[in-house]
């Protein structure tokens, strides 16, 4: 049954599926949303009590209520060097091998394909480690910072739009490295140079960050890249760097003998933001 529901991804036509579902989540529909919204809520099992807003008739599209923010104190920050930036579940993590992440058993990919072609930018993770975060449809889809950084370069890198699901992971080859993403890169100050990386997914309308907006409103075809090295645009541990519009996966990449993962953390295991992610034994 997997392996069907991978290769029918190869035959579903995943960007015009994508484009239908963003207008139909971007729309303000009235009391067509809010009914949309209910019927998400009831078969995700969404848990609004933790909303900033829990009334779902409040939201204007779905967009607003998937992007929801938290209520506060939601989410605490744990005392550690590095906190997870995100709701959702462990895909993989550990140690950059060889210019390599591991995706699941059996796939693995290179720093040089992720972060868009760059071997001067991959090679600062050469030895380094990598944590694979996967947002369910269930989740709260707003990404935080894992630690303090000044954003220094976000690189636009188009691709495929293949769901980033576990069961995909499992069997579409280079799936994070083949599908669309951001890739932002941050001076983390003690911690070197820390990557982010959005990936996109099967309607996945946009993604965003809190200093650019939407960052593939058009799907351009070639690689785009702005620099910030100019600018003075830091962001505390904890606060919002961005947002899915549906659900997909965050990769971080780390210097070499930057972190420790918290030794708690397994694939597969749900995982909250602010929780300790590692600490840096340094």
């Amino acid at each position: 049954m997997d392996r069907l529901k991978v290769l029918l991804q190869y035959a579903l036509p995943k960007r015009l599926l994508t484009t239908f579902a963003g207008r139909i989540a971007s729309a303000k529909s009235g009391a067509a949303t809010t009914r949309l919204i209910r019927w998400f809520v009831g078969k995700y099992n969404v848990d609004m009590k933790e909303a900033a807003d829990p009334q779902l008739s409040s939201y204007k599209s779905f967009n607003e209520f998937f992007t929801r923010p938290l209520r506060a104190g939601a989410r605490p920050l744990a005392d550690a060097s590095f906190i997870c930036p995100v709701d959702g579940a462990i895909s993989q993590f550990g140690a950059i091998d060889d210019g390599h992440i591991v995706q699941a058993k059996g796939h693995r990919f290179t720093t040089v394909e992720l972060v868009g072609g760059d071997p001067a930018l991959a090679s600062q993770f050469r030895g380094g480690s990598f944590a694979n975060l996967y947002l369910s449809p269930k989740d709260y889809h707003r990404i935080h910072m894992p630690c303090a950084g000044r954003l220094m370069r976000m690189i636009y890198v188009p691709g495929e739009l293949f769901s980033v699901s576990p069961t995909t992971a499992r069997g579409v080859p280079n799936l994070f490295a083949r599908n669309e993403r951001v890739v932002c890169v941050f001076d983390a100050g003690e911690f070197g140079e820390l990557v982010m990386v959005l990936v996109g997914a099967t309607i996945v309308g946009s993604m965003e960050t809190v200093w650019h907006g939407v960052v593939n409103p058009t799907r351009p075809k070639q690689v785009v890249e702005w620099t910030y090295d100019d600018q003075n645009i830091v962001l505390e541990k904890g606060t919002e760097m961005g947002r899915f519009l549906l659900g997909s996966t965050v990769i971080m990449l780390f210097q070499h003998g930057i972190v420790e993962f918290n030794g708690d953390w397994a694939p597969e295991q749900s995982v909250r933001l602010g929780e300790r992610m590692g600490d840096c034994p340094i």
